[in-house]
């Protein structure tokens, strides 16, 4: 059995991404998608979740862009004297290396996020991270413990490998110096995770068979979306995107993703592909279908 998750991040960032997430799922192969908690449209997501049921809905935890949900003296060791978090992957994980990133707050954080969300009537289905935050070493384990906490059954791991991978970076769009430091940074994150898989089956939290997405954000062409139709293994597989509007907000937002969100908007609205994923029976779920796993 071919199961996949086409899941896409930063719902609740601008209405613009919002409504690209919505009509990728409406009018393509979108089936999940993961809200950020402290997005500027956190409103307007949870009014359009709650028009489209069958969208998927996770947790985007964030230590990166906007405001904490706490006060910033409750979040010091990544929050500015302004109440914005400060501080992007990179530099989380040497104050982490360093012992200066106090676990404590990461967790009562990520906690009051999960909160948000399930108090807006959202079920949730899944944790991720913005930017793979949660799979800094020791953050992971947080994000693991707060699974449980609120009975969340399934997480995501960020870690690219085998066929998906190969199928993504089949669109020739691989030279672009962007797209190699993405191989770098996934190559990087693959290595500090490598007991990721074995934690998650301890604490008894579900993930994907594979993931696919990361090198190319940016680059998610319908020809790298065709390759990975054609090419997707047995097993359950996500593929994480990021569709969306360009608007005013967005243009004025802390995001490298601006005209690229229509890219991969068009790129998951391709009536060939819905075409394409009945014919080779693969079967669109969102993640609290991982249950169906064979």
């Amino acid at each position: 059995m071919k199961l996949l998750i086409v899941n896409a991040d930063d719902f609740g960032w601008t209405e613009g991404v919002n409504r690209g997430i919505v009509d990728a799922h409406r009018d393509g192969i979108v089936t999940s998608t993961s809200l950020l908690a402290n997005g500027a449209a956190f409103a307007n997501a949870v009014q359009l979740a709650r028009e489209n049921p069958a969208l998927g809905v996770g947790v985007h935890l964030n230590l990166s862009d906007g405001p904490p949900i706490l006060r910033r003296w409750e979040v010091s060791s990544f929050a500015d004297k302004r109440g914005q978090f400060w501080a992007r992957p990179g530099n989380l994980f040497m104050r982490r290396w360093a012992g200066k990133l106090r676990l404590g707050e990461v967790e009562r954080e990520w906690a009051a996020q999960i909160e948000r969300v399930r108090n807006a009537g959202i079920a949730i289905t899944h944790l991720d991270g913005h930017k793979h935050v949660h799979m800094i070493p020791g953050l992971f384990s947080i994000a693991l413990r707060l699974a449980q906490r609120y009975s969340i059954p399934a997480v995501r791991i960020s870690v690219e490998r085998g066929v998906p991978r190969d199928a993504l970076a089949s669109d020739g769009a691989g030279t672009s110096p962007k797209r190699w430091l993405q191989y770098v940074l996934a190559g990087g994150l693959a290595l500090l995770t490598m007991d990721a898989p074995e934690l998650a089956r301890r604490a008894g939290i579900a993930f994907p068979d594979y993931f696919c997405g990361l090198t190319p954000t940016g680059f998610l062409t319908r020809d790298a979306v065709e390759s990975l139709l054609r090419n997707l293994p047995e097993g359950s597989t996500e593929l994480m995107c990021h569709p969306g509007y360009t608007d005013a907000a967005l243009a004025q937002s802390a995001t490298r993703l601006q005209s690229e969100r229509a890219t991969e908007l068009a790129a998951l609205t391709a009536p060939e592909h819905a075409k394409l994923v009945a014919a080779l029976h693969i079967r669109l779920i969102n993640y609290a279908g991982l249950a169906l796993k064979p």
